[in-house]
């Protein structure tokens, strides 16, 4: 049973270390290979030589795997100044004062395709007293359990602010679920208008998108808007890595939310974020609608967004004929 078991450990611990050197490994094309394949001739090495009754090559990959461990644990760190793609070239900071809060670097790009854009940065300035709802954003690109989760906080007057979680993508980087376990990206809090964020995902990366209008008390919209600006501070001081279960688009949403609402009921529709309606709607988080496939139905915008002229009406747009309340003041 023992001899099961290492060898069960090494082989886990054999595949966990030839994926970190793949997904870290900077080198290009057939180079690339090079460390993964040695680390599994090597631990190949030890499994036989282990299984033929040399207990030392036991030993002998574990300080393999520890050496390993060290380089990953002390040596690949996040880092803010790399060769970042434009839509991710710069990181929203902001800064609070009696309410009123001030945020610099939010996107406002005007897309035409996903390569071609008119990039706007800008600084805003946004009165929370004046904050009037909280509307959570699901993107679709395929898959129903999976969803990009973005929080749009609208203001009197009908100007809304998004922040969303996104991977920082470096010149060559694609999108890899598995890279986001091994540390491929970094993470990045971004505030924008809805006009880049919300109409780029529908009209130009055909995805499918839903709205749903949190009901929400405005302290705790307030509190929430706050968390996402000290998030995106502390990020610019002190990079993290994108992580596809612990930290990314939904997770940090709901550790966000768990600082303001302490001892929210952890469920699987937090990681499948594609299911956070039904997760919602069994908190009582959405009105106005009898069921989940109801809201989902009334909330799905991606018509009205493609059909929708832009400008000052597109909030309005996909709004339309969307349920729930509106934030009253505590």
């Amino acid at each position: 049973m023992m001899t099961f078991l290492a060898v069960v450990l090494l082989g886990v611990s054999a595949t966990w270390g030839a994926m970190a050197l793949w997904f870290k490994c900077s080198a290009a094309g057939k180079l690339r290979w090079a460390l993964p394949a040695l680390w599994l001739v090597l631990s190949a090495t030890m499994l036989v030589g282990f299984l033929l009754g040399v207990s030392s090559c036991l030993w002998l990959f574990g300080g393999m795997f520890g050496l390993l461990l060290s380089w990953w644990f002390f040596l690949v760190r996040p880092l803010n100044d790399r060769a970042w793609m434009p839509e991710v070239s710069r990181q929203t900071y902001g800064s609070h004062v009696d309410g009123l809060v001030r945020l610099h670097n939010v996107r406002d790009f005007k897309w035409v395709s996903s390569d071609e854009f008119d990039p706007h940065w800008v600084s805003r300035e946004y009165d929370l007293s004046r904050l009037a709802s909280v509307d959570l954003i699901l993107s679709y690109w395929g898959r129903p359990a999976i969803a990009h989760a973005m929080v749009s906080f609208g203001f009197e007057g009908g100007e809304y602010a998004v922040f969303s979680v996104e991977i920082r993508r470096k010149y060559g980087d694609k999108f890899s679920e598995i890279g986001g376990f091994f540390r491929q990206y970094e993470l990045s809090v971004l505030a924008s208008t809805e006009q880049d964020s919300i109409k780029v995902r529908t009209n130009v990366r055909g995805e499918d998108g839903y709205i749903y209008r949190v009901a929400m008390e405005q302290h705790a919209a307030s509190a929430l808007f706050l968390a996402y600006v000290d998030t995106a501070n502390s990020l610019l001081k002190k990079p993290r890595f994108y992580n596809t279960i612990t930290a990314n688009c939904t997770t940090l949403v709901y550790q966000l939310a768990d600082r303001i609402v302490p001892g929210l009921p952890l469920d699987y529709r937090v990681l499948f974020s594609g299911y956070l309606p039904e997760y919602l709607f069994s908190l009582g988080a959405l009105t106005g609608a009898g069921s989940p496939m109801e809201y989902r139905a009334k909330g799905r915008y991606t018509d009205r967004a493609r059909e929708s002229r832009g400008g000052d009406s597109f909030s309005y747009d996909i709004r339309r004929g969307v349920p729930g309340v509106i934030i009253k003041a505590s």
